[in-house]
Order: structure tokens, then sequence, then C-alpha cells
């Protein structure tokens, strides 16, 4: 089973999931594939693709302790509890542009865990289909907790709003 994690704030994030629907078609992706949708409204094609809006806590771990592998947004909390977990993780960034977020702040939370070796972080929605294909030869390195820089990466963000 492969989880699909797109948090709890109220921004959609439909073009993921068009394109997951997208690689089942393919049969790129064979198994079920579960989502924590949040506030993302979509209505998937395949019945392999189980949508469940909002879920406690409990739910979400043991769904995530089940999964195979983990696709989330870029999420600071989705990632690290993924990561925390052992799983191996796909982080997909939520883009401005499309109206999924109010800027673009998700491309270098994502772009920090890859570089780290902690995930497969991707650009665009169009890069998945690699990425899938890349889980079973990933092996993550595991997350060492880090506020530092964390915190530098937050304030850096800020600042450049002001």
């Amino acid at each position: 089973m492969i989880f699909v994690m797109l948090g709890t704030q109220n921004n959609p994030f439909q073009r993921l999931l068009e394109e997951i629907d997208r690689l089942m078609d393919k049969n790129v992706i064979t198994e079920e594939v579960v989502v924590q949708a949040g506030y993302t409204k979509y209505q998937p094609r395949n019945e392999k693709m189980k949508i469940i809006n909002f879920m406690p806590r409990e739910e979400l771990d043991t769904f995530e302790q089940k999964a195979n592998f983990i696709i989330t947004h870029g999420g600071v909390g989705s990632i690290i509890t993924s990561l925390e977990k052992g799983k191996k993780v796909i982080a997909v960034p939520r883009l401005h542009q499309y109206g999924e977020h109010v800027n673009n702040h998700q491309t270098e939370i994502v772009e920090k865990f890859n570089k780290s070796g902690n995930i497969i972080g991707l650009q665009s929605v169009e890069e998945l289909e690699e990425a899938i294909k890349k889980v079973p030869d990933f092996e993550p390195k595991p997350y060492i907790e880090n506020n530092r820089k964390m915190l530098d990466l937050i304030e850096n963000f800020i600042d450049n709003i002001k």
C-alpha cells in the first residue's frame, strides 16, 4: 500500500492526485493507494485509490506504518513523521502558481531534505513516475533532527517576505 499525505492546511493539491491516478492507469502504480486528502477534493478514477479527507492521528500513524512508501506534499510535519517511522518518502512541493499555497516555500523544504539524502524530493508532479521507479533501490539517510538549520530556513523565508 502507498500512503499519500496532503496535510491539513486549507490548500488543495489536486495535481498530485491526478498524476497518481494517471500512473495507476499506466500500471506504474499497481497497489492500493490510501490518501489523507485534507482539503483536496478529488474523485479518483481508480477503485484502488481510497480518499479519506481527515483522520485521527492514530489512524494516520497506522497508515504510515503499513505503507510500503509514502508520497507527501512538501510539509515539514508530514516529511519528518514519515522519516521518523523509517519510511521511504517521495515529496512534491505545492506551488503558488497553481493556487496550492501562499508561496513556494515547500520547494526549499523538499530541496533541503532531498540534498540531505533523506527523501526523494521532486520539484514537479511530472517527475513522480521516475521517482516511483527509484523507490526500491533508494536507501534514505536517517533523519537527524537539527532545529537550528530549520529555524535558519524559516527565518530566511520570513526575512524575504518583508
